[in-house]
């Protein structure tokens, strides 16, 4: 766990030293995948303490839920003009398809879970998608994508927090 530590903390210091380290929180929590799974570790190695970490961790990682799914379903229309998009979006359709039984399933709740469990290919990116391709609409997705970041933050700052 040290060297990773020091790897991250290493690329922050070579890469985003000219941002304040809020800011790259706020950053790093806000990019796919990363989220603030990363987010909010990466605060502790940066020297925030803890709750300011993790409030600027939580706001990176709300801040694309809206775009999302606001912008997602029309970018893609005016996208899939052209091929390259085209295979990726069938790429990312299937995968999310199959990534989300418990969207399907559940609806809103299950966006909550899917959106909670801090795990690769699970977040607010994914669970928005899920929203959009099941059509949940806006407010309820907002809503639910968003409990499930924040249970993920707390999720997070039980485990990995402690580690960093």
């Amino acid at each position: 766990m040290h060297h990773i530590k020091e790897s991250i903390q290493t690329f922050m210091i070579e890469n985003l030293s000219f941002l304040a380290p809020e800011a790259v929180v706020v950053l790093i929590s806000a990019l796919p995948i990363l989220e603030l799974r990363l987010g909010l570790p990466s605060g502790a190695i940066l020297g925030i303490p803890f709750l300011s970490s993790y409030i600027f961790s939580l706001i990176g990682n709300l801040l694309p839920i809206a775009p999302i799914l606001l912008l997602f379903r029309p970018v893609s229309s005016w996208l899939l003009r052209f091929k390259v998009y085209d295979s990726f979006y069938q790429w990312l359709y299937n995968r999310t398809i199959n990534k989300s039984n418990q969207v399907e399933k559940y609806g809103a709740v299950g966006l909550i879970l899917f959106t909670a469990l801090p795990l690769p290919t699970t977040g607010a990116y994914s669970a928005c998608l899920a929203a959009v391709l099941f059509f949940i609409p806006f407010k309820l997705a907002f809503l639910s994508i968003s409990a499930g970041v924040i249970i993920a933050s707390v999720l997070v700052s039980l485990v990995a927090y402690p580690l960093f």
